[in-house]
């Protein structure tokens, strides 16, 4: 009795440990989190849109996300020395 009694204690120990690790990962699928194309941004600012209808075609993103795409590029092969400085 002993034994199917520690089974059960550990298998639900084990299933609330994999729901509560199931539920806190999906914060990091949650909308404000999901990063943006900063390609798809230029691309759309260049077609004459400005950040607030950028941010609406993108899903309501927050402005602040769409001017950050603005700057320079920060990440990728430019900054990371990997385009030969001739071209």
């Amino acid at each position: 009795m002993d034994k199917v009694c520690g089974k059960a204690k550990f298998l639900a120990v084990f299933g609330m440990s994999i729901f509560i690790s199931a539920l806190s990962g999906c914060s990091m699928f949650s909308p404000t989190n999901t990063p943006i194309d900063c390609n798809l941004v230029k691309a759309q600012a260049s077609a004459g849109k400005n950040d607030m209808q950028i941010a609406e075609d993108l899903g309501g993103v927050s402005v602040d996300k769409v001017e950050a795409c603005h700057g320079p590029e920060s990440t990728g092969n430019k900054s990371a020395g990997m385009i030969p400085s001739n071209y």
